[in-house]
């Protein structure tokens, strides 16, 4: 019995040491600047990425964090977790290829983003990477995103401390 509880612990302690993604609550605020995003390394299968965002006395915090898509493997689906807490369905996600995010959160525009949208609490549950996609004036994108690097930018615009909750999904390319 004992010999079954260690080699239990020992299988559930490397599975969470093989899990990707970001927890800020455990890892500390993911970056406020597009030019220098947090890395965050996604492994193969489900990687949470969680955080707060927000506005309160006038600043808004933005997150930024820069993924890798290794060769063979894609970016398959973000679901917005039931755990996600928006305000005023001001909440938003983009993406850019490369290691940071050029446009300017405040006076940019779409262009240079590969993609992004807006969500709220009806996407809880839901893929939101088809409509980061078709993000109006945004590059565009069919799903999966491919192998290769790709800078997020997440926010949310109402005067709230509120939180988000996505699981990436990374899965092999197809042949």
């Amino acid at each position: 019995m004992r010999l079954l509880i260690i080699i239990l612990g020992a299988s559930l302690f490397s599975a969470s040491a093989l899990a990707g993604g970001y927890m800020e609550k455990k890892q500390g605020d993911l970056s406020n600047d597009g030019l220098a995003p947090t890395a965050v390394k996604l492994k193969p299968g489900p990687n949470v990425i969680a955080g707060k965002y927000g506005t309160a006395n006038g600043v808004t915090d933005r997150d930024y964090f820069t993924v890798k898509i290794p060769a063979g493997q894609t970016l398959d689906s973000i679901i917005l977790e039931p755990e996600t807490v928006v305000g005023a369905n001001l909440s938003f996600i983009g993406v850019q290829p490369g290691k940071k995010v050029t446009v300017p959160p405040i006076g940019g525009t779409p262009n240079d983003l590969l993609g992004y949208t807006h969500y709220g609490t009806a996407d809880e549950g839901t893929d939101i990477l088809p409509a980061m996609g078709s993000g109006f004036g945004a590059i565009g994108f069919t799903p999966p995103l491919g192998a290769g690097t790709y800078t997020f930018w997440v926010q949310e615009l109402a005067a709230c401390q509120c939180q988000y909750r996505f699981t990436f999904n990374v899965g092999a390319a197809a042949r």
